[in-house]
């Protein structure tokens, strides 16, 4: 038989969330102004899985409510070397903005910027350098350097779709730098 009750809210993981920006807009009407409110949240869980959303309101409590519900939606897992920094460097990209992530050795810290410091703190990632180029837009920050860690991949990964084992491949990388 199964057991058919939703889970206990002691039982779901626990999330980290970031609030990277608020905009308020304004709708001009016959009485005077309107305002709106978009909220951009970035949500993790310190694990490797990050997911990022915008959400639209009258009120900020509403439009961050529904951006969080977004970014839970839309979380994806990324490849972490030793639980601390990227497994490579990377780039990422969306519209105008480019993102260059770098890996870093221990103690170096998050090295970013606005928006890619949101993502790497909910992402749990201690160590990295981030570069941002081109746009300051957080929306699209955001969008570049989710783009880069959705592209990157782990050793082992590489080592399966190659069809060899991982121990091989770093063999194979010491020989290119001997070589060169």
């Amino acid at each position: 038989m199964r057991n058919n009750r939703p889970p206990a809210a002691s039982e779901e993981p626990e999330l980290i969330e970031k609030l990277v920006a608020i905009n308020r807009v304004a709708k001009v009407v016959k009485g005077g102004r309107r305002f709106g409110f978009a909220a951009l949240v970035v949500v993790g869980d310190g694990k490797g899985r990050v997911g990022f959303g915008s959400g639209k309101a009258r009120e900020v409590p509403e439009a961050v409510k529904k951006a969080t519900e977004s970014a839970k939606r839309t979380m994806f897992r990324v490849p972490l070397r030793e639980g601390r920094t990227i497994h490579h460097d990377m780039r990422g990209h969306f519209g105008s903005g480019k993102m260059e992530m770098r890996t870093a050795p221990a103690g170096t810290g998050i090295i970013a910027g606005g928006p890619a410091r949101a993502i790497f703190e909910a992402l749990g990632v201690s160590d990295v350098v981030v570069k941002s180029v081109g746009a300051t837009n957080p929306y699209n920050m955001i969008r570049a350097t989710c783009a880069g860690l959705r592209a990157s991949q782990s050793p082992r990964q590489v080592a399966q779709r190659r069809g060899l084992r991982v121990s091989e491949l770093s063999n194979r990388r010491e020989q290119q730098q001997r070589g060169a």
